[in-house]
C-alpha cells in the first residue's frame, strides 16, 4: 500500500542511527553535525508477526512473505523552519508527504554529541517540532480562509469549509495540534486538499542512555507524561544498541545480546508494529502450498477491498471470500481441517475483515 512513516527530529538526536537500525533495505549516514541526511532515505521495513510465522510452519510453504511497512528519514529540524531556516522548507515538503510521524526525542546526556538548544530538555525539543509544524499549518489554513470568505457569499456550501477552517487556526493559535480536533466527515474534506503537517497521527520514541533501556529516566518520563496528554504513544529504546542488534547475523547472537541487555526482543519490533497500529492498519493472510502472505488493509475495509491489494481484477469480479480465523487455522491446523470442522464460513462482500483473517478470494475474471 506504499505507506510511509517519517522519522523526524531536532539534529543529532539519532533520528537517522534509528533508521540504520530499523531499515532492512538502506542505509542513512549518520553522522555528528547538522543537515546530514537532506534528502530522505526510504527503506522498507518487514512487520515483526509471529502469526505468519506460525502459519508457515502448518502450511510448509516455497515462500513466505511479510507485510511491510516504509520509514523515511527525514533531515533534521531547526527553530524557525517554517520561515526556512536550515533546511526549513525542504524538511516541511518532506514530512507533509508521510502518512505519520514517529518523532525522535533526546533523553539521554552525552556532552560529545553536539546540542545548540542547551540542557537536554525532552519537552522543549518536543514542543520546538510542533511549533514549527502548526505556524506552517496556519499559514496554509489562513490562505485558505481567504478564499473561502470570499466565496461563502455567492456559495452558501463555502460558509461549512469557512467555520472548519475558522476552528483549525483558533486552535493552531492556541499552540495545538490540529489531529486534537477530531475533525469528522465533511469537516476533514474541508482541509483534505492542505495536507496538514499536525493532523498526522505521531508516536514518540525516547531515546534513552543504556542505563536507562529498561526503567527509562526522569526525560523520558517527563516525555512520555506530555505525549500522554495528547493521546500518543512513547516508545522507550537506545537507539544505537538498536542499530547493533540490526546488524546481528544470526538469531543465536542476537539471543546473547538481548540477555545481556535483559530484552526479550528488539525494541525496533515493538515500534514497527506501534507504528503499523499508528495507522490504522491491520493484517490478513493468505496461506497455501505455493505461498504464505500478509496482506496489509486499512481496518474497517470490506471484503472486496481487501481482496484489491492483491489484484484490482479481485475486486472487480469478487464473488465470496473463504474464511477462516487465525486462531481457528492454527487450532485445526490446516484449511482442509478447519473445513471439515465448520470453521471456514463464507463471507459476500459487506463482510469486515478482521485482523488475522486467513482468506481465500473466488472471483470472476
Amino acid at each position: 500500500m506504499a505507506l510511509q512513516v517519517g522519522i523526524v527530529g531536532l539534529p543529532n538526536v539519532g533520528k537517522s542511527t534509528l533508521f540504520n537500525a530499523v531499515s532492512n533495505s538502506a542505509k542513512a549516514q549518520a553522522s555528528n553535525y547538522r543537515f546530514c541526511t537532506i534528502e530522505p532515505n526510504v527503506g522498507q521495513v518487514d512487520v515483526p508477526d509471529e502469526r505468519i510465522d506460525a502459519l508457515a510452519k502448518l502450511v510448509q510453504p516455497d515462500r513466505t512473505v511479510p507485510t511491510t511497512i516504509e520509514f523515511v528519514d527525514i533531515a533534521g529540524l531547526v527553530k524557525g523552519a517554517s520561515k526556512g531556516e536550515g533546511l526549513g522548507n525542504k524538511f516541511l515538503a518532506n514530512i507533509r508527504e508521510v502518512d505519520a510521524i514517529v518523532h525522535v526525542i533526546r533523553c539521554f546526556e552525552d556532552e560529545n554529541i553536539l546540542r545548540d538548544e542547551g540542557d537536554i530538555n525532552p519537552i522543549s525539543d518536543k514542543e520546538i517540532i510542533d511549533t514549527e509544524l502548526q505556524l506552517k499549518d496556519l499559514e496554509s489554513v489562513e490562505k485558505k480562509m481567504q478564499r473561502a470568505e470570499k466565496m461563502f457569499k455567492v456559495d452558501p456550501k463555502q460558509k461549512v469549509v469557512y467555520e472548519v477552517l475558522v476552528r483549525c487556526a483558533e486552535h493552531l493559535g492556541q499552540g495545538k495540534n490540529i489531529r486534537g480536533l477530531q475533525l469528522e466527515g465533511e469537516e476533514l474534506d474541508a482541509i483534505a486538499d492542505l495536507f496538514l503537517l499536525t493532523q498526522k497521527p505521531v508516536l514518540y520514541v525516547a531515546n534513552v542512555d543504556e542505563a536507562a533501556i529498561l526503567t527509562g529516566n526522569k526525560y523520558s518520563e517527563a516525555l512520555k507524561k506530555a505525549a500522554h496528554d495528547e493521546g500518543a504513544e512513547v516508545i522507550v529504546m537506545n537507539n544505537s544498541i538498536e542499530a547493533q542488534i540490526s546488524e546481528l547475523e544470526t538469531q543465536d547472537d542476537k539471543e546473547l545480546f538481548f540477555s545481556e541487555y535483559g530484552l526479550t526482543e528488539p525494541g525496533l519490533n515493538r515500534l514497527i508494529r506501534a507504528a503499523y497500529q499508528l495507522l490504522n492498519l491491520i493484517t490478513y493472510f493468505t496461506a497455501g502450498v505455493q505461498e504464505v502472505r500478509a496482506w496489509t488493509i486499512h481496518r474497517g475495509w470490506k471484503a472486496p477491498q481487501a481482496a484489491s491489494v492483491i489484484h484490482t481484477d479481485f475486486e472487480k469480479g469478487f464473488i465470496k471470500a473463504e474464511t477462516i480465523s487465525y486462531n481457528d487455522f492454527v487450532q485445526y491446523k490446516s484449511e482442509a481441517a478447519c473445513r471439515e470442522n465448520g470453521r471456514l464460513r463464507i463471507e459476500g462482500k459487506e463482510y469486515v475483515v478482521q485482523d488475522g483473517d486467513v482468506l481465500h478470494f473466488r472471483f470472476n475474471v
